[in-house]
């Protein structure tokens, strides 16, 4: 893993077209803006780790896990 220290609007490049940019530090939270291109797919982790756990859950034929309404991305 690679650690670096940014500050706010600073920029990292991620290969030829990702741009994360630092927009806003508060406290103990930190504000990103992401631009990358169309075809490339962005999620929060904890969205991605529930789908999948909702995927592999209906793959094992397992119904009885609670769907609740999606968590605003």
């Amino acid at each position: 893993m690679l650690t670096i220290s940014r500050r706010q609007g600073e920029r990292i490049l991620i290969g030829d077209g990702i741009v994360v940019e630092v927009v806003e530090v508060s406290g103990g939270s930190v504000r990103l803006g992401i631009t990358a291109p169309r075809e490339q797919r962005i999620y929060r982790e904890e969205l991605w780790e529930r789908v999948k756990q909702e995927n592999e859950a209906a793959a094992r034929g397992d119904f009885s896990a609670p769907a609740g309404p999606p968590d605003p991305a």
